[in-house]
């Protein structure tokens, strides 16, 4: 099984990283945060959800494998933007042959939804349910996992801490990047995760989602 031998495999190398006490200062903000960021996206998750329903009809939630904090598998969600059974099609593929597929099996609201990154609202519930922080590196597949650790050594480290809705790698350099040049940034927040780093990761988060939201309702202004 993937989550076992991946827990087995990490567990004990992230367990010998010491917890902070200011991780438990960013875990009561991950759930105080995340829980009022669910409330006040209402008004829209539930007209998504409706959507959704009369649009491409159920599941509404993507659920995808994803690596978690000492190796453990979970699963992680999104509002359903493919087609069912996307993913397995997909899987092989990766860069600019994935984005040319993930076009053709796109939903009807799908585009909008990832133009608006209204489709990550879900992974709220991740972060309350202790799979993830608003602030880490961000959540990957348990065989480019794999694939990654091999090719560099210090990938695991990642395991130190949960995936984050947002991370300081993509606020820095953004998603065009190399995965050796995230995983520097990534190192950085976990040498750091101040409770300054993690406030400031989110608000500057926050503009750039802002500004993605309004160019996802106007495409033809931006």
């Amino acid at each position: 099984m993937a989550s076992d031998s991946l827990t087995q495999r990490f567990s004990e190398l992230t367990q010998a990283s010491p917890a902070r006490p200011r991780d438990a200062i960013l875990r009561v903000l991950d759930i105080g945060l995340s829980a009022l960021f669910l409330l006040l996206s209402l008004p829209l998750t539930v007209p998504i959800a409706l959507l959704l329903l009369l649009t491409s009809g159920l599941p509404l939630f993507y659920r995808g494998e994803r690596v978690g904090r000492g190796g453990h598998v979970f699963e992680m969600l999104k509002f359903r933007t493919l087609k069912r059974g996307a993913e397995d099609r997909l899987g092989p593929y990766l860069g600019a042959e994935l984005v040319r597929r993930t076009k053709a099996e796109t939903t009807a609201i799908g585009g909008w939804l990832r133009a608006t990154q209204l489709d990550e609202v879900p992974q709220l519930l991740n972060v309350l349910r202790g799979d993830m922080s608003l602030v880490g590196p961000r959540p990957i597949r348990p065989r480019f996992f794999e694939e990654l650790a091999a090719q560099l050594p210090a990938y695991w480290q990642r395991l130190v801490v949960r995936p984050g809705l947002t991370g300081f790698a993509q606020v820095r350099r953004g998603y065009e990047t190399s995965m050796a040049e995230k995983l520097a940034h990534d190192l950085e927040w976990i040498a750091d995760r101040s409770v300054r780093l993690y406030l400031r990761t989110l608000a500057t988060t926050a503009v750039r989602v802002l500004g993605q939201f309004l160019r996802g309702l106007f495409p033809g202004r931006g």
